[in-house]
């Protein structure tokens, strides 16, 4: 494993995957833990492919094929915290579902490197998908971290507004809807807080470098729903709007040129994995607000 020199290696005591699969590998149903489960109607079982109008990439380019999945579940998703760059572990929800897409993972093309965020949520998730697919060349970094809430990190997200309305009067935290003003993507939050430009920058310049490091091979990324949402928005028309959906432990591809930059979302927030195994994500339907 290699990590970031400014990184310190996720915690050795965190609980790991083991001891929840049988003798042979398999995957133990959670009887008790699916009653917990507030299954939703649509969405995360669905397959949900690129809703923005992005062209196929041109005939003879080289590109890297890179697979960014969300973290599994923690309790402060299914309490409704904000989470941001604080950094509580999976619960056994998360776990379960990180052993169900890396079991995914490994039925596909192996992948050349493995890279995630080093806090805990999003390094547990990768350190089990790495075992999966048998991948040692796994790089843990504060570049794929989740934005940084500021003043709301450790907020259940209705008592951050109600707590400092004048504060947060005004932010539009995780979308551009029609009408707002451009100009709001600058804006840093109030405590220390990213705005979603430098977000955007941080987590975009470090797939283009993976890219370059990867051409013509394929990568997983592991990382967090607000970054999410910035790597697909970066694909999209200038001043657009759309809606997406970014299930914990959810799949979304994206094809980046390593030579020109050029980047084409191939499928965004497929979670089809958590269905088939008889149980869905739980927190926030993945729409940035559980960041």
């Amino acid at each position: 494993m290699l990590i970031s020199p400014s990184v310190h290696p996720p915690n050795p005591t965190r609980p790991s995957a083991s001891g929840r699969t049988d003798q042979r590998g398999g995957f133990l149903p959670p009887s008790r833990l699916q009653l917990r489960l507030r299954l939703r109607v649509a969405g995360a079982a669905t397959t949900n492919r690129a809703m923005s109008p992005t062209p196929s990439p041109a005939a003879g380019e080289q590109f890297a094929e890179v697979v960014v999945v969300r973290h599994g579940e923690t309790s402060w998703n299914a309490s409704r915290i904000v989470q941001g760059q604080m950094d509580p572990e999976l619960n056994e929800i998360g776990r379960q579902q990180a052993v169900v897409v890396a079991r995914r993972l490994s039925r596909e093309a192996k992948p050349a490197a493995i890279y995630s965020s080093d806090l805990k949520r999003a390094a547990e998730t990768a350190e089990i998908i790495a075992k999966a697919c048998d991948v040692s060349d796994l790089v843990m970094t504060e570049a794929l971290r989740e934005r940084h809430m500021g003043y709301l990190q450790g907020l259940k997200w209705d008592d951050a507004v109600n707590k400092n309305p004048e504060v947060f009067k005004g932010f539009d935290i995780f979308k551009i809807t029609d009408g707002s003003d451009p100009d709001s993507r600058n804006q840093e939050l109030p405590g220390g807080g990213e705005s979603l430009d430098q977000l955007t920058e941080r987590c975009v310049s470090y797939l283009n470098k993976i890219a370059r490091e990867h051409i013509g091979k394929r990568v997983v990324v592991v990382s967090h729903g607000a970054a999410i949402l910035e790597l697909c928005r970066h694909t999209d028309p200038p001043n657009s709007s759309i809606r997406r959906n970014i299930p914990n432990t959810s799949l979304t591809v994206f094809q980046i040129s390593g030579l020109t930059g050029r980047w084409f979302l191939e499928r965004c927030g497929d979670a089809s994995h958590l269905g088939e195994n008889g149980f869905l994500e739980s927190s926030f339907g993945g729409d940035g607000a559980s960041a």
